[in-house]
This record gives structure tokens, C-alpha cells and sequence, in this order.
């Protein structure tokens, strides 16, 4: 899995159109092996891309959970002490 794709589920507040559709970018960015198509392959990417990013808006939409929403801030620290960790010198 790509380390910039982020956990968009059970966030309060919900994960923002913007969340959802760069999640998708990095999943067809990491599944085609390009960052930038070329002018050849830039419809079939970006289709790609809304198409990820539309079901991933409805997997989100129906997921259920009994879980308390987690605090955006709190998984951002945690994050930076794993990255503080893992490239200390």
C-alpha cells in the first residue's frame, strides 16, 4: 500500500471531496506506475482517477462503524513521531 494513501474512514469530521480525490490520484498514480501520463494516456488516467474517487465516496457513505470517530490532529501527530522515529539520524 502507498504511504500517501491516507485512512479516510471514521474521521470527524468526514473526509473532504478533496481527501477522497487525492487518495485517489496516489491509487492510480501507484497502479499505473506514472505520476504524470503521457498526453496519450492522460484521459484514460484521469477517468481512472474519478472513477476511484466516486467509489471510494460511496464506500465511505456506506461504511458502518460502532467505533468513536478518531481526531484528525491526533493521527497527524502520531504520524510525524513514526516519521521522527523511522528517519532519525
Amino acid at each position: 500500500m502507498c504511504r500517501n494513501i491516507r485512512t479516510l474512514h471514521n474521521f470527524e469530521p468526514p473526509a473532504t471531496e478533496d481527501e477522497i480525490q487525492a487518495s485517489a490520484l496516489q491509487y492510480v498514480r501507484k497502479v499505473s506506475g506514472s505520476t504524470k501520463p503521457s498526453q496519450a494516456n492522460a484521459e484514460a488516467f484521469q477517468r481512472a482517477v474519478d472513477e476511484v474517487a466516486l467509489t471510494t465516496a460511496r464506500l465511505l457513505d456506506e461504511l458502518v462503524t460502532a467505533a468513536p470517530p478518531r481526531d484528525r490532529e491526533m493521527e497527524a501527530a502520531k504520524r510525524k513521531a513514526r516519521a521522527a522515529e523511522r528517519f532519525a539520524a
